[in-house]
């Protein structure tokens, strides 16, 4: 999985998902899910220029907020039968300046991934059972950059240079940088503008054109792949508000672990209330 999450947060996580098991001899005996299948072309170009014009009448949030709801996923296996389940995971961070918060994390319905390549869109619901309800006092919840960040460019940048970015990034390390950025802050269409700008400005992304993701959501998908070629991300942008709102990583080069081909990763943003109930 990604290093999304800090502190706390992290741990919280970590204990709410059952990851892959793997047999004594280090063979793995779980799915994973399918990869989500794209149509149509566009260039990165395209793609982020649409995103600019949805954003603009999108109406999303006035101000960034210290709270994201967000999906994710992990494995539930049973070793003995080599039965294994995909247990999505639907989560709300709401966290203050002072690093006190509360993270609730609920455990979405489990599917036997082998029915998930007919069913993408339909693969994270709720299903109501609160596994996790950590409340954190004053100073537990860290992070790299904990007061309101402005809407300019020069403001995104310092953002995601506290998040790990280096001076001269490639449109890979813009991405590694807003995903853990956007697992902390629910930021504004001006602010998700300006991190398209950037990943594109970067370069290195292809564009492989519009899907439906696991949250049933409209989005277009840009890849962007490891220079040693062992992974690639997909950022998902949605075509109804312009906003980023996903990254999906999948392993390129088989190991012992995972084929070739294999999401291991999801992560998805701005998830309705009505999904989280």
């Amino acid at each position: 999985m990604f290093g999304w999450a800090s502190g706390l947060v992290a741990v919280a996580a970590s204990t709410a998902i059952a990851f892959a098991v793997f047999s004594p001899q280090g063979a793995a005996v779980a799915g994973t899910p399918s990869p989500l299948d794209f149509e149509g072309s566009a260039t990165v170009g395209q793609i982020v220029d649409d995103a600019q014009v949805a954003l603009a009448e999108s109406g999303g949030p006035t101000a960034p907020a210290r709270v994201v709801t967000a999906a994710s996923w992990g494995f539930d296996v049973e070793v003995d039968t080599k039965t294994t389940e995909v247990v999505p995971q639907l989560s709300r961070l709401i966290w203050e300046l002072d690093g006190s918060g509360r993270m609730t994390i609920i455990a979405g319905v489990p599917y036997d991934p082998a029915d998930a390549v007919a069913s993408n869109s339909a693969e994270v619901t709720s299903s109501g059972e609160v596994v996790t309800d950590l409340v954190m006092e004053p100073g537990q919840f860290t992070t790299a950059w904990n007061t309101v960040p402005g809407d300019t460019r020069d403001d995104m940048v310092a953002m995601l240079r506290a998040f790990g970015m280096p001076a001269d990034p490639t449109g890979l390390d813009v991405e590694a940088a807003f995903t853990t950025a956007l697992d902390q802050w629910t930021l504004t269409d001006a602010q998700h503008r300006e991190l398209l700008l950037l990943m594109e400005d970067a370069g290195g992304g292809d564009a492989l054109g519009d899907t439906t993701d696991r949250l049933g959501r409209p989005v277009s998908g840009i890849r962007f792949t490891a220079p040693d070629g062992a992974f690639s991300d997909v950022v998902l942008v949605s075509l109804d508000t312009g906003r980023i709102v996903g990254v999906e990583r999948t392993v390129l080069e088989a190991d012992d672990v995972y084929p070739a081909g294999a999401v291991i990763s999801y992560r998805m943003w701005d998830v309705s209330e009505e999904t989280l109930r």
